[in-house]
C-alpha cells in the first residue's frame, strides 16, 4: 500500500518541480544582479531638466569690435563760417570745396562688465541688463584744399584750407531689455535698448586768403593777404572737445549656457549706433564672450 501511494504521488511531485524550476532560475538571475545591469544614462548638460534662470547676475568678458566712423557735414559748415561776412563767403559756397570725407574704421579687443536681472515665466525669460565697455577706438582725417575764385569787386582770391577731423570713443554703456527662451540649461535670447558713449573730438579748419585786384581809382594792382587770414595769423575755426557724450541705440542676440546652478557662459553679438557728435557718426559691431555668476 505504501508503494502504491508513492507511485500515485510521483506525477504530482514531477509537476511541482517543473513549475518551480523557472521561478528558481529567475530568482537566481535576480540575485546575480541581472535586473540592474542595464546602463543608466547621465543627464545631459545641455538639457538637465528645468533650470531656474531667474535672479540677479554679475560678470564680465572680452570681445573683438569693428568700429566705423562716418564724418558728416561739420567741416562744410566750418568752412562757410570761416569766411562769414565777406564778399568771398557771400558769393561762394566754400563748404562745397570741402569734399565728403571717407569713412574710417578701427578694430581690436574690448573689455566689458555686465549686471542684470532675469524673470522666468514658464520657459520664457524676460530681463534687463546694463553693461559698460572700455573702447579707445579712434580715427583721424587731415586734408589740404586750395582753390581760386573771383568776386564782384574784381579780386582774384586764392584760398588755402587745412582741415582736420578726428574722434575717439573712450567708452560706452548700454541698458537693454532681454527676451529669451529657456531650454534646460541653454537659453538663446535677443536684446534691444539704448546706449551712451563718451568721445574726444576735433574739428578744425585753418585758412589763409591771398587776393589780387586792380584799384578802380588809381589803376594800381593790389596784392596782399586779407587781415586775419595770413600765414602767420591764419583764420582758425572749430576746436577740440573732451568728454563729449552721444546717445544711440543697441541691439543684439546671443546664448547663455549654465555650467552650474550659479555660473553661466555667454556668446553674443552686439550692435551699437551713436548719433552724430561734432560731425561724426559712430557704429560699433562686436562679437564677445563672457562669464557671469548668478545669485
Amino acid at each position: 500500500m505504501r508503494a502504491a501511494s508513492i507511485a500515485a504521488l510521483a506525477p504530482v511531485v514531477a509537476m511541482a518541480c517543473a513549475l518551480a524550476l523557472p521561478q528558481a532560475a529567475q530568482g537566481a538571475d535576480y540575485l546575480r544582479g541581472s535586473q540592474i545591469e542595464q546602463p543608466v544614462e547621465a543627464p545631459s548638460m545641455f538639457e538637465g531638466g528645468r533650470f531656474d534662470w531667474s535672479g540677479f547676475y554679475l560678470g564680465g568678458g572680452a570681445g573683438v569690435s569693428d568700429t566705423k566712423f562716418k564724418p558728416g557735414e561739420g567741416l562744410q559748415e566750418l568752412a562757410n563760417y570761416a569766411f562769414r561776412n565777406t564778399a568771398l563767403g557771400v558769393e561762394n559756397n566754400l563748404g562745397s570745396w570741402v569734399g565728403n570725407l571717407p569713412e574710417k574704421r578701427d578694430s581690436g579687443a574690448q573689455f566689458f562688465g555686465i549686471i542684470g536681472y532675469n524673470y522666468l515665466f514658464d520657459d520664457v525669460v524676460l530681463g534687463i541688463e546694463a553693461d559698460y565697455t572700455r573702447s579707445g577706438h579712434n580715427y583721424r582725417v587731415d586734408d589740404y584744399i586750395g582753390r581760386r575764385a573771383s568776386t564782384s569787386d574784381g579780386a582774384v582770391n586764392d584760398i588755402r584750407m587745412t582741415t582736420n577731423q578726428s574722434a575717439k570713443l573712450n567708452d560706452y554703456a548700454t541698458l537693454r531689455l532681454r527676451m529669451g527662451w529657456a531650454y534646460g540649461r541653454i537659453m538663446p535670447y535677443a536684446t534691444f535698448g539704448g546706449a551712451v558713449g563718451r568721445f574726444n573730438t576735433n574739428s578744425t579748419i585753418q585758412s589763409t586768403w591771398y587776393f589780387t585786384r586792380t584799384n578802380p581809382v588809381s589803376g594800381a594792382t593790389e596784392a596782399s593777404y586779407a587781415t586775419g587770414y595770413t600765414p602767420t595769423n591764419p583764420s582758425i575755426v572749430g576746436g577740440s572737445k573732451k568728454n563729449t557724450y552721444s546717445f544711440g541705440l543697441s541691439a543684439g542676440a546671443g546664448v547663455d549656457w549654465a555650467l552650474t546652478d550659479n555660473l553661466f557662459l555667454r556668446a553674443e553679438y552686439q550692435f551699437v549706433r551713436f548719433a552724430e557728435v561734432e560731425g561724426t557718426t559712430t557704429t560699433v559691431n562686436t562679437g564677445r564672450i563672457a562669464a557671469a555668476l548668478k545669485f
